[in-house]
């Protein structure tokens, strides 16, 4: 999809299942993400917000739209402000979330906005999860169950999967994208692996990921292909003494040339060298070294990409 036809194309609420709908934004690349929304017996929750004001108020005039009041609920996947900016326009919901998702909300507050100071934000509000928990936790919503699973560091420390087994709907947050480039150099790449394989056994007839198209267990597919080469790259980088950035600039995208924001490749090869390696990782981040950190990275993506990179949020 070209840069016009992502700063043009609206984003869609789209009936996925019986009472459980997606709501997603085209194309899905930085700070474009999807939600979703459960409605049942006069009752609705909402899975994850959208990164700007007037992104969020767009949502909460959708989900009116198709539920009879506005949701108890409010479900953040993690803690990145494209999926919880928007949570101030719920006042009504209980944000729920992993404990550590609170913390990092806390700590990083609207850091995000730093990286793109031309997007158009809008007065957010940082809205954090009142509600939280350690492993699981069930929302019922109506005749529909959200369960609520930590499935342990993946894309970040403090993902969260929505399972509604009544529909066999998997919300998967961004542990898996798309035809988007996954990111997790706040996560892990053999910790997204090991998450995938927990996400394949609910054995998913839908799957919606934190960004792009809806599809099915195919969706879980390109996301681990696409990991298990990072980590190939890695395992070669290291052995020949090259840096995460000579690597990413000498790979062949190959199969994956048409995933938006390619320059991604540049930060999950750093995450990829620390594992290969044998360095530490899981524990609760230090926020305000991993910004320091990401503001080195964020630096060597633009130089990959060529340019500044566009955030059509």
């Amino acid at each position: 999809m070209s840069a016009s036809a992502t700063t043009t194309a609206r984003p869609e609420l789209v009936e996925v299942a019986d009472g459980v709908l997606a709501y997603v934004q085209p194309a899905g690349g930085w700070c474009v993400n999807n939600a979703g929304v459960l409605v049942s017996g006069g009752s609705a929750a909402l899975v994850d917000t959208v990164a700007t004001e007037a992104r969020a108020r767009r949502l909460r005039e959708q989900v009116l739209a198709v539920a009879e009041r506005p949701p108890f609920a409010v479900i953040n996947t993690h803690s990145h402000g494209d999926h919880t900016f928007g949570n101030f326009v719920f006042p009504e919901a209980v944000v729920f979330a992993h404990r550590e998702t609170r913390r990092e909300m806390h700590l990083a507050g609207l850091h995000l906005t730093e990286l793109w100071p031309d997007v158009e934000w809008g007065d957010i509000e940082l809205a954090l999860p009142t509600a939280t928990y350690q492993d699981g936790l069930t929302l019922q919503v109506g005749e529909l169950t959200a369960e609520l699973v930590h499935v342990g560091l993946a894309h970040s420390t403090n993902d969260t999967v929505v399972w509604v087994p009544e529909r066999r709907v998997l919300f998967t947050g961004d542990i898996v994208m798309s035809g988007v480039t996954p990111f997790c150099p706040l996560g892990s790449v053999s910790g997204s692996l090991r998450a995938i394989e927990r996400l394949r056994a609910f054995e998913p007839v839908t799957v919606v990921a934190g960004h792009g198209p809806v599809g099915g267990p195919e969706v879980l597919d390109g996301t681990e292909k696409y990991l298990r080469w990072v980590q190939e790259l890695a395992r070669d980088g290291v052995a020949a003494g090259a840096t995460p950035a000579e690597v990413a600039r000498d790979a062949d995208l190959g199969e994956f040339a048409g995933f938006l924001e390619p320059e991604r490749l540049v930060p999950n090869l750093h995450r990829a060298f620390a594992e290969e390696r044998l360095a530490a990782h899981g524990e609760a981040l230090d926020m305000a070294e991993a910004i320091k950190e990401m503001g080195v990275v964020f630096q060597e993506m633009v130089d990959y990409h060529g340019g500044p990179l566009v955030c059509h949020a």
